[in-house]
Order: C-alpha cells, then sequence, then structure tokens
C-alpha cells in the first residue's frame, strides 16, 4: 500500500491494489489486525490517538471537538475516555457501538468556521482550531464543566495555542462572546 498507512479502510486497499486474498494473509501473519468492520491497522504500538484516527476513519465528516480536540492540542490535562465529535445536524447518527464515542451537533457556519485538517495515524482527519475549541469548551460547559472551560483557556493562552484575538474572534463566530468575556479578561488580567 502506498506510505504505509497505520490505519486504513477496505476501500482504501482496494483502491492502493492490495487484494483481499493478500490482506487475508496479512491478517493471518499478524501483520495487520482488523480493529471494526471494514476498518484495519497495521501492528505495532498503539498510542492514544488511534481511537481518534480510527473513528474519523469510519466517520469521515466528523469534525474531532472538545476534549479530543484539548488532547490533540494538548492543553490542559483532560483525558478523555470517549472520542467527542461533531457532526451535522441533519446527519444520521453512525454505528459505532465497539468505540466510546460523544456526538454533539453542529450546524450552519459552525460547521466550516474554526475546522483544521490533519494527518493522524495516516488518517486525514477533521478538527477543531485551539481557539474553536476553548470556545467550545465554554458553549458545551453543561456537558464538559466549567473548570474543563477555564483550565482550557488559561492552558491555552499561557502556552500560546491560541492568542486572545484568536478566541475573542472564536466566541464573536460562535455566539458566545458575552459569556467568554469575563473569564478572558480575568485571564489576561
Amino acid at each position: 500500500m502506498p506510505q504505509d498507512p497505520e490505519i486504513f479502510r477496505l476501500r482504501d486497499a482496494d483502491d492502493a491494489g492490495l487484494t483481499r486474498g493478500r490482506l487475508r494473509g496479512m491478517l493471518r501473519r499478524g501483520d495487520v489486525e482488523r480493529i471494526g468492520r471494514g476498518l484495519y491497522r497495521r501492528t505495532g504500538d498503539v498510542t492514544e490517538l488511534d481511537t481518534i484516527a480510527t473513528v474519523c476513519a469510519r466517520v469521515p465528516d466528523a469534525i474531532v471537538c472538545l476534549l479530543s480536540a484539548l488532547a490533540i492540542h494538548d492543553i490542559g490535562t483532560q483525558l478523555p475516555d470517549q472520542v467527542w465529535i461533531a457532526l451535522d445536524r441533519k446527519m444520521r447518527k453512525p454505528r459505532l457501538d465497539e468505540f466510546p464515542v460523544r456526538i454533539v451537533r453542529f450546524s450552519g457556519p459552525m460547521l466550516r468556521y474554526g475546522i483544521e485538517t490533519r494527518v493522524v495515524q495516516s488518517v486525514r482527519i477533521k478538527v477543531t482550531s485551539p481557539a474553536r475549541t476553548i470556545v467550545d469548551c465554554f458553549r458545551y460547559r453543561n456537558k464538559i464543566g466549567l473548570d474543563v472551560a477555564l483550565e482550557a483557556l488559561k492552558d491555552g493562552v499561557l502556552r500560546r495555542r491560541a492568542s486572545v484575538s484568536e478566541i475573542t474572534r472564536a466566541a464573536q463566530m460562535c455566539r458566545i462572546a458575552t459569556v467568554i468575556k469575563p473569564f478572558l479578561e480575568a485571564t489576561v488580567a
């Protein structure tokens, strides 16, 4: 397969010219393991980002957000036990029974603003930017806790993952500027 992806779908293997017989041989030898319906991973070291990459391979339209995005951007100390993804409000809920997934719904401009594309474990994923992630933590403070949002804000600004102006702009786009403003002023002061 080209570039030897660590996580791949069966259709990706077909497109790369890997026959199903050869894939079965790789499974028998232990070079590859099946990790889900139509999903395979090259054997080797498993990282904490493996589950995120696997979920995004299964649901290509998913946007990694909130606690999972904090982990990707290395903001705060949260270690999520679930993969937090955002889907279009109108999109059907995917079947991901074998993975611990938490779904939030975005619509309209929230599906496009502050979204970055990264490659994690050879899988192209969409993830909210650091500033957008911090703002989303305040938007969903009732689900994840105000303490997590405050920690993300302080750590994101302190470690320069996001500037105050980026956070302010994201808060205005997400219509939560009045909520985050006092916390932002206290952090900067």
